[in-house]
């Protein structure tokens, strides 16, 4: 599915990111790995050990000068630039509305925004040049409705939502595609302190219940739309924001029935 397309994931040290990294490794794909973490390495040497080509970079996603340096190293690394999986993010200040500081918001909204923003800035010029190219983004099903995270979370993954379908219009007739996934609750580093929690209170069975498939998701997942998305498989889909969450976004606020 991507025999020899180069691709750029941030956030690949953990989670969501590695998943993908690998199974994009599966599919063909040379990487570059990108994270502010270390433990980038270890996603490189995952994907080393299975057969892929891929090199690690630690950077933080939110500095421009970061950005143009992991897309540098991609055309240096393979000659040529063919996707971008724009990833990485954090859970946000973790507090009540009030409690949030200005602080909080500038650290979430330039990880979880402005580093989309950059991805997609420092990338696009590569990909209308040669006339193709296929940009991905992690938002959120919290940047669809209300709920799924804090406020300054959420407003930060739907700023993603908005980054994708603006700038599928404003690539009119480029051939380049952008679009954004918006997961449900996955089960990753960032979402452990909520399972942590259920595990202290004996309800673990009880996480993802909401949603019609009354479970919670795992990083490949994911990280199989992603892979799809990079794809010339998903040549027409372009400017959409894709839940992948077990059904949850799929309905308004229910009582589900007793079992």
């Amino acid at each position: 599915m991507l025999d020899n397309k180069n691709i750029i994931i941030t956030g690949a040290g953990s989670g969501i990111g590695r998943a993908t990294s690998l199974l994009a490794s599966q599919y063909g794909a040379n990487l570059v790995c990108v994270d502010l973490s270390d433990a980038v390495q270890e996603t490189v040497a995952e994907v080393v050990k299975q057969g892929g080509k891929a090199i690690a970079l630690q950077a933080d996603v939110s500095k421009e000068a970061d950005a143009a340096a992991y897309v540098q190293a991609c055309v240096d690394e393979y000659g040529r630039l063919d996707g971008i999986y724009a990833n990485a993010g954090v859970v946000g200040g973790g507090k009540p509305m009030l409690e949030l500081t200005v602080e909080d918001w500038q650290r979430t909204l330039g990880i979880n925004t402005i580093g989309v923003f950059l991805a997609v800035k420092q990338t696009v010029p590569i990909f209308t040049a040669q006339g193709s190219g296929a940009i991905v983004c992690t938002a959120s099903v919290a940047g669809l409705r209300a709920n799924a995270g804090g406020v300054d979370y959420s407003a930060s993954k739907a700023g993603v939502i908005s980054i994708a379908q603006t700038v599928a219009y404003q690539l009119y007739g480029t051939g380049v595609r952008i679009n954004a996934i918006c997961p449900g609750l996955i089960e990753t580093g960032m979402t452990k302190p909520a399972f942590d929690r259920a595990k202290e209170r004996g309800t673990e069975e009880r996480i993802g219940q909401i949603n019609p498939a009354r479970r919670h998701g795992q990083p490949a997942e994911i990280g199989e739309m992603a892979c799809f998305l990079l794809s010339d498989r998903a040549s027409y889909v372009n400017g959409q924001a894709i839940p992948v969450d077990g059904g949850l976004s799929a309905s308004h606020p229910w009582v589900f029935p007793k079992q």
